[in-house]
């Protein structure tokens, strides 16, 4: 009974506290929620119309809606880097960083949700997905275990998070021995998240382009690298706009794991251009294309020559200790990597997949304008979700919102 009287005192102290604050903290949301209703226009016309208003075609049938998926999904798994130190190895450098972490990734793992619904067309269809009411097909479909895992994780970030920011509400300590199993747990299943999303594009074998034994272990290496560089982002801004104050030390800390991750990203990319271009067979065409062309067709050369380069240069840079440690040039390295390895994540890794076709084909693929106004507002969603959790977790954490007793 009492715990259901503090549970109500918190939803209403904290709907108090995202209803209210400053002008900048207003306008934010404002612009959010403008850039999500024009998301949610261009959705509309997509439900009327169909998937017709997309740049996909029967021979491009995944384009932007899967690839935000794909890098998201990484992002949401990063959130282990923080979880790992943290619950499990008492490194109370990550202490304050990893709540916001773990907000990061419920706020990835909810666009992902709403990406995978907009391209199936629409929410009408999601019951072929619900266990025992559509055509679940566990456990042979890797389609299947996608959505358990994903969900599962969701689960988990958001039921650890919630206990801990519900016992500090009520000024008392987690207990460990209720929030570290499950702390472990996503350990695995974070990293289990990632393979699962990486062996569905990897078992299909109409797609040599995926058909990659390094797939795996590089979806895992360019999520580790980019979603802690995401993770430090956020954290500046924290830092500059909040009273919650991250220590020097600890965004030095994740900027070693960004280095460490994005220099083994490079090694995999490179191993992968060797084993396409060294020894070149008809199943190099995707790649032939995405990087040279094929037949005049090039749509794909522009991301992917910007994305590179950006990569190279932001890993090299940030592998020089006294140039990782200027948060200037730090703050730069991280949003250029970010960027890098959601074009190559994305662009250069699904669309290539499809081209050519299956009968040598080639179908170029550009999302229009309906396409990117749904993908903006998703991301939108995915930004308003997190400023409203981070804003709460940060003024139970400082001691602002506490429980009132009567």
């Amino acid at each position: 009974m009492r715990s259901l009287i503090v549970f109500k005192s918190l939803v209403i102290d904290s709907l108090d506290i995202i209803t209210h604050g400053t002008k900048k903290y207003h306008l934010w949301m404002a612009f959010l929620t403008a850039i999500m209703l024009t998301g949610m226009y261009c959705y509309s016309i997509q439900i009327e119309e169909g998937l017709h208003v997309t740049g996909m075609t029967d021979m491009v049938s995944w384009g932007l809606y899967i690839s935000n998926f794909t890098f998201l999904v990484g992002v949401a798994a990063a959130a282990v880097i923080l979880v790992m130190p943290t619950y499990v190895l008492h490194d109370v450098d990550f202490k304050r960083a990893v709540l916001i972490g773990e907000g990061i990734a419920v706020a990835a793992l909810i666009m992902c949700l709403a990406f995978v619904v907009a391209d199936m067309g629409g929410p009408s269809v999601l019951w072929h997905m619900l266990p025992g009411i559509g055509v679940f097909n566990f456990p042979n479909s890797m389609l299947t275990w996608d959505v358990l895992a994903l969900n599962g994780y969701l689960f988990i970030n958001i039921t650890i998070p919630f206990y801990i920011l519900f016992r500090h509400y009520q000024n008392k300590e987690a207990l460990a021995k209720i929030y570290v199993p499950g702390a472990v747990l996503s350990v695995f299943w974070a990293i289990g998240i990632h393979l699962v999303t990486a062996f569905l594009y990897q078992g299909l074998q109409a797609r040599p382009f995926w058909n990659n034994a390094l797939l795996g272990p590089r979806f895992l290496a360019s999520a580790f690298a980019a979603g802690p560089a995401l993770i430090i982002l956020v954290l500046a801004v924290i830092r500059s706009h909040t009273e919650f104050k991250i220590e020097n030390k600890t965004i030095k800390k994740i900027a070693l794991v960004v280095t460490i991750a994005a220099q083994i990203n490079i090694i995999m990319l490179v191993s992968e251009l060797f084993k396409e271009f060294y020894a070149p067979t008809h199943h190099s065409e995707s790649a032939y294309y995405l990087f040279f062309g094929l037949e005049g067709k090039n749509a794909l050369m522009p991301w992917i020559w910007t994305a590179i380069p950006l990569n190279i240069l932001a890993t090299i840079t940030m592998t020089f200790h006294k140039l990782r440690n200027n948060f200037t040039i730090l703050y730069i390295c991280c949003f250029l990597l970010f960027l890098a390895i959601w074009i190559e994540k994305g662009f250069g890794l699904i669309v290539p997949g499809f081209i050519p076709g299956s009968y040598g084909k080639i179908v170029e693929y550009l999302p229009t304008g309906i396409e990117i106004g749904v993908t903006i507002g998703i991301w939108a969603m995915g930004a308003f979700i997190f400023t409203i959790l981070a804003r709460v977790a940060i003024e139970i954490e400082i001691g602002k919102l506490k429980f009132k007793k009567k």
